[in-house]
C-alpha cells in the first residue's frame, strides 16, 4: 500500500506543482495588472502631475522626489530624450497613462508632464516573498492532500490484500475460495469475477474427478466380464459355445466405446474454449422430425406426440447442440414412460421453452436437482440400466452454453417433465 500511495501522492503532487508554475508563467507572460491598481496609479500620476503645473520648471524634478521619498513610491521625472526609444512614446500626447514592461519584468506607467518631461512609475511585477505561514499553509494543502488519498486507499489495500490472501490459499490447492469484500467496495467486481472463476474451477475439478471414478467403475464391470468370456473360449471345443462367449466380449466392447463417447462429448461440453455455432432453424419441422427418428427405434406401444408453436420458425440456436439435447431428454423419457411422450415448444416472454414429458413413474422431488450431476442414475436396477448417467448432465451443460436452464417436474401425464429453457438470441 505505501508504495501504491506515495506514488499516487506523488503524481499529484507533481500534477499540482506544475499546474500552478504553468499558471503563474502565463499570467506573467499575457496577463495585466489588476484594474483596481491600473485605477489607482492612474489617480496616483494624473495627480501628481497636476500639482506639478503650480511648481516652477526648475523645481519640478525635486518636487517629485520629494513626493517619492514621502509616499515610497518609485516615481520620476524623466526628460523626454532619456526615454527615447520606447515604441510607445508617440501615445502619450493622446491616450495619458501608457502602461509598458520591460525585460527585467518591470511595469513602467508613463505620463506626458509637460513638453519635455515624462512622469515614470515603476513598479516590480511577481509575487511577494513567501513568509513562514505561506509555507506552513503550503504544507496543510498537500497534508489534506494526502489525507483525502489515504482515507481512500486504505480499504482498497486492504480489500486487495484480502483478495490476495484467498486466491493464494485457493492456489494452494484449499479449493475454498471465501472473502468478506463489501458490495460497496472499489474491488468487488473484481472479487465477484474470481469467485465466479473459482466456483467454476471448482465445479470442473469435481466432475473430472466425478468422471475418472466413474468410468474406472463402468470399465471394470466390462472388462471383468471379457476377461472371463476369453478364459472360457479359450478352454472350449464347442465352436458354437466359443462364438458365443466371443459375442458377449463383443457387447462388452461395444458398452465401452459407448461409455468412451459419452464421456468425450461430456467432455467437450466443459471446455472453456468451446463455443456456440449459431444459426436460425425453423422447429416446426425440425423437432416433428427428431421426435419421428427416436420413436422409429422405440418400443411399438410407446407413442411420442409433439406441440410446436406456429411463431417457432425463425430460432436461433447451435442446432448440433439442441439435437444432442432433445434426443437425450427422449431417451431419458423413453426408459421410464408406460405409454406417452409429449414434445412441446414455445416462445414465452423473451425465452425460448422446450418441454418433453412422459406418464412414467416420475422424478421424487428430492432427486429433481441431482438427477442433472454427471454420472447419476437414480434408478440402477438391472433391467433399467442403460447408460452411463450423462444424458441429463449433457443436457445442463447444452443450456448453460446457450445462457438458459434445464428444470425437472411433474409433467401432467403423470410423470417426468423436463424443461429446457434459454433467451431468445438477437436476430431470432
Amino acid at each position: 500500500m505505501v508504495r501504491h500511495f506515495l506514488g499516487l501522492f506523488g503524481l499529484i503532487v507533481l500534477t499540482l506543482a506544475l499546474a500552478s508554475w504553468g499558471q503563474d508563467r502565463i499570467l506573467a507572460a499575457y496577463g495585466s495588472a489588476d484594474a483596481g491598481e491600473q485605477a489607482l496609479t492612474r489617480a496616483t500620476m494624473l495627480a501628481v502631475a497636476q500639482q506639478l503645473a503650480a511648481v516652477p520648471a526648475g523645481q519640478r524634478r525635486e518636487f517629485v522626489a520629494a513626493f517619492a521619498a514621502r509616499s515610497g513610491v518609485d516615481l520620476e521625472l524623466m526628460p523626454t530624450r532619456d526615454v527615447a526609444g520606447l515604441a510607445k512614446l508617440g501615445q502619450l500626447a493622446h491616450d495619458g497613462v501608457v502602461s509598458l514592461q520591460d525585460v527585467q519584468g518591470q511595469s513602467w506607467s508613463l505620463l506626458k508632464a509637460g513638453d519635455d518631461d515624462v512622469l515614470v512609475l515603476r513598479a516590480k511585477q511577481g509575487s511577494a516573498p513567501r513568509t513562514r505561514l505561506d509555507w506552513w499553509l503550503t504544507a496543510l494543502f498537500y497534508g489534506v492532500i494526502a489525507l483525502v488519498l489515504m482515507v481512500w486507499l486504505w480499504p482498497v489495500a486492504r480489500d486487495l490484500r484480502a483478495l490476495e490472501g484467498a486466491v493464494a490459499k485457493f492456489g494452494d490447492r484449499n479449493w475454498v475460495f471465501r472473502t468478506d469484500i463489501r458490495p460497496r467496495s472499489q474491488i468487488h467486481a473484481l472479487s465477484s469475477a474470481f469467485h465466479r472463476m473459482t466456483t467454476r474451477i471448482d465445479a470442473l475439478i469435481a466432475s473430472h474427478k466425478d468422471m475418472s471414478h466413474a468410468v474406472s467403475h463402468e470399465i471394470r464391470t466390462p472388462l471383468s466380464r471379457m476377461q472371463f468370456s476369453l478364459a472360457l473360449a479359450q478352454d472350449s471345443a464347442n465352436p458354437g459355445e466359443a462364438q458365443q462367449y466371443l459375442d458377449a466380449i463383443k457387447s462388452d466392447l461395444e458398452a465401452i466405446d459407448r461409455l468412451v463417447t459419452a464421456t468425450l462429448e461430456y467432455a467437450i461440453l466443459e471446455r472453456a474454449e468451446f463455443s456456440l455455432n449459431l444459426a436460425t432453424y425453423d422447429f416446426r419441422t425440425l423437432i416433428p422430425a427428431l421426435a419421428q427418428q427416436v420413436a422409429a427405434h422405440a418400443r411399438a406401444d410407446i407413442s411420442i406426440t409433439t406441440d410446436v408453436s406456429p411463431d417457432a420458425s425463425a430460432v436461433r440456436c447451435d442446432m448440433h447442440l439442441l439435437d444432442t439435447l432433445l434426443r437425450n431428454l427422449l431417451h431419458n423419457a423413453l426408459r421410464f414412460a408406460r405409454s406417452r411422450i409429449r414434445v412441446t415448444f414455445a416462445v414465452r416472454d423473451g425465452m425460448n421453452e422446450l418441454s418433453v414429458a412422459d406418464d412414467g413413474p416420475g422424478i421424487p422431488e428430492p432427486d429433481r436437482l441431482r438427477v442433472f450431476d454427471s454420472f447419476v442414475q437414480l434408478d440402477r436396477a438391472a433391467d433399467r440400466k442403460s447408460g452411463f448417467g450423462l444424458g441429463l448432465a449433457i443436457v445442463r451443460r447444452v443450456m448453460e452454453w446457450h445462457g438458459g436452464s434445464v428444470s425437472a417436474g411433474e409433467s401432467a401425464l403423470g410423470g417426468a417433465l423436463f424443461t429446457a429453457r434459454w433467451p431468445v438470441i438477437s436476430g431470432q
